[in-house]
């Protein structure tokens, strides 16, 4: 598996993002044929992944988070459903990164 940038393809998104939320940060990025949204905000950090063929798997989720936030998914809570699943990170949660 490799997350691959794809932050320049989501200009827009990521415009929006940063202009109507608090976020700092707002990366996106291809893992196959899912897309990770990474977001980073003051007081916590949020993970979404979206497939639009099929749910998000547990192998997915495990290896995004270790990447990007040197977690793993039994750290977590995920939500889930229909091919979408999204970690929040809270402020305790991320400072101890």
């Amino acid at each position: 598996m490799r997350l691959i940038d794809v932050t320049n393809s989501y200009a827009h998104l990521v415009s929006q993002q940063l202009a109507n939320t608090n976020a700092q940060l707002v990366q996106v990025y291809s893992l196959g044929q899912t897309t990770v949204v990474f977001t980073e905000s003051p007081h916590h950090q949020e993970v979404l992944f979206t497939n639009e063929r099929r749910n998000i798997q547990d192998t997915e989720i495990n290896f995004a988070l270790k990447e990007l936030t040197n977690k793993t998914i039994g750290d977590v809570e995920v939500l889930r459903s229909k091919h979408l699943a999204e970690v929040t990170l809270r402020s305790s949660a991320v400072s101890s990164n």
